[in-house]
């Protein structure tokens, strides 16, 4: 009764999809694969919380439970939505098995390292040092140097990892993402070819090794029944996300679909440069036999109806798809605006006016959002932002990890954790005053040579300059080092050292210090030293005060975001700007028609963040770039093609400010024959 009655409070598609199977004759509970398409506002995480806790609810142990979601957020706060649930009627429970997949990758691969050839105790490179040691072997193998421009370390982490997420060859990865590269394939795999050994010496994965190792263990089939048996239920949040190998995972622990559930929604995969692929969603179902059981859920919670007649229209144009009409809670709501302006500068100040006269109306400027396609889109407006006293906040920018000074803190911790991480070592070496890549390089060989033991470490002899600061170095990595050493005071002992040099170092030192404070506090939360630098690798925080910049203390600010940043938001009045073909869709991905209905999905993306009040702007002038600050250069806008009659027929048009109509005559209304005089040119 009591699962019921927690049952009880969802929708009837949310109750179908949250209760779905039933118990077996031996009191065991079954159910067999099932996808639940959320569209978007209609309640996906309630559902999959409860989802979780009629499990609970229903006998199947929680420590048996695989909840896997793409971001160590979403994954704690299903876990604390299940626990309220279920703490409703019993004890409470816990999740161990909760998190994203690369941190559960993380773990089981260690469970089962020897049988992959792996040391337990091997390293996980985030993106930054897998960059770092991208560009050292590009550097070795001599494409620093080569005639024509090599592609940066970057583009080179980002090509490998489009290519191993995919499962496609180089070429291919090449010919459709990065064309420019093309003609450094050759050079290209003997580069990766170069990498991967490096990283099997340093025992070091990076962050698609966690996937590529998980993929190669659920491939073999003891391994794989192995591992799936430890768990009776998988439920996979935002499966419309996932890669091909996430995907082929999944198929591998369950073959047969037994206790498989995702959830996600089609009309939301916006993320193929990330190596997602809509194709996962859409053929889940025909993966089993039987099929898949399907429940769609279209109750939305968020918008008003008008909001979601035109992102309903705007949908229904595109090609493959689960079919659904999101009907609002919330009532009629007004239409949508489809505003012209002038140009970009018109924009700006229409979205300024409109922006300070909703708050007016009582809508704080925080639950006001402006989107956009790419960052540099609201240059212009973050000036009129300023110049108008307006406070905004915009997301993108760097991670908490990728500031030097975390990056330096955590590298003595990590080769400490593993004694052949070479980049590590390499950055830690180079703290010291006096020692530079050559003295680093003598000191890890020297190291190496000696067994990567300790205790040589104080036998090194250093630069001169590094003489003085050396034992200290020394002392501390030793202490680190010791296997039965505490774990919980080892960031505070590298924050002490490393105190000293953070002037030499780098400025704004003070500010730094208290990054390092609170890097310190985040390392009391984790029980041993691998799973905080497993953890921070696989989900940085997101800020750093040098990074921030001055703060401003406001009542208020405003909220401008990418879309792709902006999925999973939700604000009462949103502005989205340059609604125009070039931007919707982009002129990078009309050449194919895949890219083009992933356009598609992310203006629809974009317009269902909004709960009240939503406006599509469209400039109709956009200036060439490259000419001087008072030339006028340039081209019109056309009408995005994804405003069709029918999206159209569900906003209200408007124009704002001056808009250019041609010269109007001063006076007179007779007619000027221009056709007889063009005639009689020819006559």
């Amino acid at each position: 009764m009591a699962a019921v009655s927690t049952l009880d409070t969802l929708n009837p598609a949310q109750r179908a999809a949250a209760g779905y199977g039933e118990r077996a004759p031996d009191g065991a509970f079954h159910a067999g694969p099932l996808l639940i398409i959320a569209g978007a506002g209609t309640g996906k995480t309630n559902t999959l919380a409860h989802r979780v806790a009629h499990l609970v609810q229903q006998g199947v142990n929680p420590q048996r439970i695989l909840l896997l979601t793409f971001t160590r957020r979403a994954a704690a706060e299903m876990t604390r939505r299940a626990q309220r649930i279920v703490g409703e009627t019993q004890a409470e429970v816990k999740l161990p098995w909760s998190g994203t997949f690369h941190s559960i990758a993380n773990r089981l691969i260690r469970s089962y390292a020897a049988r992959v050839g792996l040391d337990a105790n091997f390293s996980v490179l985030d993106r930054g040092d897998a960059a770092d040691l991208m560009d050292l072997l590009r550097h070795e193998r001599g494409l620093t140097k080569a005639e024509k421009r090599f592609p940066r370390k970057d583009t080179c982490l980002a090509i490998y990892s489009h290519r191993v997420n995919t499962q496609r060859p180089l070429a291919e990865t090449l010919d459709t993402v990065f064309p420019w590269c093309a003609e450094w394939e050759q050079e290209l795999t003997g580069l990766y070819r170069a990498y991967v050994e490096r990283k099997l010496a340093h025992q070091a994965l990076d962050y698609d090794d966690l996937l590529l190792y998980w993929h190669a263990m659920c491939a073999d089939a003891g391994l794989a029944r192995d591992i799936g048996a430890q768990f009776d239920q998988i439920l996979v949040d935002e499966y419309q996300d996932t890669n091909v190998l996430q995907a082929e995972i999944l198929k591998g622990l369950r073959p047969s679909g037994a206790g498989l559930t995702v959830v996600g929604d089609d009309a939301q995969s916006i993320y193929s440069f990330r190596a997602a692929t809509v194709e996962n969603i859409l053929g889940f179902p025909a993966q089993f036999a039987p099929t898949a059981e399907v429940v769609t859920l279209e109750q939305n919670y968020r918008s008003t109806q008008g909001i979601l007649d035109a992102a309903n229209a705007l949908i229904a144009g595109g090609e493959r798809q689960y079919r659904k009409t999101l009907q609002a809670r919330r009532g009629a709501g007004a239409r949508p605006r489809y505003v012209t302006v002038l140009d970009d500068m018109g924009q700006a100040q229409y979205v300024v006016t409109r922006v300070l006269e909703t708050r007016e109306r009582g809508v704080p400027l925080k639950r006001q959002a402006v989107l956009f396609r790419s960052s540099h889109h609201a240059d212009v407006l973050e000036l009129e932002l300023v110049r108008r006293n307006i406070p905004y906040v915009k997301y993108g920018g760097l991670k908490f990890l990728e500031a030097a000074h975390v990056k330096d803190a955590l590298s003595l911790l990590r080769w400490a954790d593993n004694p052949k991480n070479r980049i590590a070592a390499f950055r830690a070496l180079q703290l010291i005053p006096g020692v530079g890549p050559a003295a680093a390089a003598r000191c890890f060989d020297a190291f190496a040579a000696n067994a990567h033991a300790w205790a040589g470490l104080q036998q090194f002899a250093p630069p001169p300059l590094a003489r003085e600061a050396w034992p200290a170095f020394a002392g501390l990595m030793r202490a680190l080092a010791t296997p039965e050493g505490p774990w919980q005071g080892q960031m505070g002992r590298v924050r002490e050292w490393y105190e000293p040099h953070l002037e030499r170092l780098h400025d704004s030192a003070q500010v730094r210090a208290g990054d390092l404070l609170q890097l310190e506090r985040i390392a009391q939360q984790f029980g041993t030293r691998e799973r905080f630098l497993s953890e921070l690798a696989l989900d940085p925080a997101q800020a750093s005060g040098d990074l921030a910049g001055t703060p401003l203390l406001d009542e208020d600010y405003l909220i401008l975001s990418t879309i792709h940043s902006a999925k999973g938001q939700e604000w009462d009045a949103v502005h989205l700007l340059n609604v125009a073909d070039g931007n919707f869709p982009s002129e990078f991905s009309t050449g194919r028609p895949e890219l083009v209905e992933e356009e598609r999905r992310l203006l629809y993306v974009a317009m269902t963040r909004a709960k009240t009040e939503l406006d599509l702007i469209a400039p109709l002038k956009y200036y060439v770039t490259q000419q001087s600050r008072s030339g006028d250069r340039h081209v019109y806008g056309a009408k995005s093609r994804f405003l069709t009659r029918e999206v159209m027929g569900c906003l209200e048009a408007v124009t704002w400010g001056e808009i250019e109509t041609g010269d109007v005559a001063a006076g007179g209304t007779a007619k000027v024959d221009v056709a007889g005089k063009l005639r009689g040119l020819w006559a």
